[in-house]
């Protein structure tokens, strides 16, 4: 199986070039999370010789996905060096939305670039806003604002058996359906959503790495891909999941970090879209950050806008600080991510005997803080070892003792099922 499947793929492969101009009237099968073993659909192009390479295509992926699971491949990848960057995979999901709100049948297709008219919402009011400038502090955010751009993160793993384990879904769907409806954007449904990141994980299964050596970072994308000129709410959505191996985050792997408290640029602002995982909340960090990293910091601590008193994020995860017993972390309150792994540590910490306060926290409690660790999808959860503020440096408590190496290992054991997981927080594929 695992010669042919060898073959057909590198056959599908040199075909790929055909049949990527072909992707708009060429479909793929499509198979449910619970049997990917028949050949549910495939469309009936006018040309035969279309109909031809789409029905290669289809069949080579069938085969791959519908194997022996003891008889997978991995892909041709140095997995002992893997980066956070895109490593192109084999697959990826597309599923489109008219205006009446409702999104269509997805369907797998090979990786690749996505078309888009020069006029689509997305490209032309992603990153911009009613003459809104992101480094300003208002209090009041337009509420004409319309950006188009929504996206998730996160990650399939392989256990030491060889199972294949997804982590709590449900959550970035509701996440996503909450920024879409902040957006006034159409959303696929929980089931689509938790769905086609299933499709695109399996189809993908060669290229998630071995456990300890990384994951598959997975990045649902809702994007206003209908034309549009005026600023109104766009005429089509498209949502895509594609997806890339990768290993730790940041360059220093799992070193602690070494952040600087940023004072002149902000995140995000009141009334804004800060509390919802919008596109255009990463570029305004982008250039905090390499003015950061230009004097050796690995990231920015950022303070809220309105009073540049009380801290908020980091620029692509949420913050904790450690007294004794006590966590405490940033409420999200509208200007901070609800975050993922952020609530997934919470309830680890409420079940092991901490007390976690969620709330306002003046900047100044950084200097009497006994340890800082950030968390994210990307990130995971990852240990501060010193922050500057007000060229005053402060170091914290890291190590095999530390609380938050204590929580890391209790969550990726969870996710990588060696810890059992009482709370259903796992999805096998």
């Amino acid at each position: 199986m695992i010669q042919t499947n060898s073959g057909l793929r590198s056959l599908v492969q040199s075909l790929r070039p055909i049949t990527s101009s072909l992707s708009e009237i060429a479909a793929y099968s499509c198979y449910t999370s619970q049997a990917a073993s028949a050949l549910q659909q495939v469309s009936r192009p006018n040309s035969y010789s279309y109909n031809f390479m789409t029905l290669i295509e289809a069949f080579g992926f069938l085969l791959f996905v519908g194997g022996d699971s003891s008889e997978d491949e991995y892909a041709k990848v140095d997995w002992d060096n893997l980066g956070f960057g895109i490593t192109p995979v084999d697959y990826m999901y597309t599923m489109k939305c008219s205006s009446d709100g409702k999104f269509e049948q997805g369907q797998l297709a090979p990786y690749g670039n996505v078309h888009l008219s020069p006029s689509a919402a997305v490209l032309n009011y992603g990153q911009a806003s009613c003459n809104f400038n992101p480094f300003s502090i208002i209090e009041n955010f337009p509420d004409c604002v319309r950006y188009f751009g929504l996206y998730e993160g996160t990650k399939a793993y392989r256990t030491e058996d060889g199972r294949l384990l997804l982590f709590r879904l449900d959550q970035n769907a509701t996440r996503m359906k909450m920024g879409a409806d902040r957006l006034c954007m159409a959303c696929p449904s929980s089931y689509q959503f938790i769905d086609a990141v299933k499709q695109t994980a399996l189809a993908n299964k060669r290229w998630i790495p071995p456990r300890g050596k990384g994951t598959l970072y997975i990045r649902p994308l809702l994007i206003g891909s209908g034309a549009i000129l005026g600023l109104a709410p766009a005429p089509e959505y498209t949502f895509l999941v594609y997806a890339s191996p990768v290993g730790n985050y940041f360059k220093e792997g799992l070193k602690p970090l070494n952040l600087c408290v940023e004072e002149e640029f902000h995140r995000a602002t009141r009334g804004g879209a800060g509390g919802v995982k919008s596109i255009t909340n990463y570029a305004p960090v982008l250039k905090a950050m390499a003015r950061a990293k230009s004097r050796g910091f690995s990231d920015v601590l950022y303070l809220d806008s309105a009073n540049k008193k009380n801290l908020e994020e980091v620029s692509s995860c949420n913050i904790f600080l450690v007294k004794g017993n006590i966590i405490s972390t940033p409420a999200t309150s509208g200007t901070i991510l609800q975050g993922v792994t952020r609530r997934s540590i919470i309830e680890i910490a409420l079940d092991h005997g901490y007390q976690v306060e969620e709330r306002a926290i003046p900047v100044d409690e950084l200097m009497d803080a006994d340890e800082v660790f950030c968390t994210g999808t990307a990130v995971g959860v990852a240990p501060v070892g010193s922050i500057t503020y007000q060229d005053r440096r402060v170091e914290y408590n890291v190590g095999e003792e530390s609380v938050s190496q204590k929580l890391y290992s209790i969550l990726e054991g969870i996710k990588t099922g060696v810890i059992e997981d009482k709370k259903g927080w796992t999805i096998k594929i």
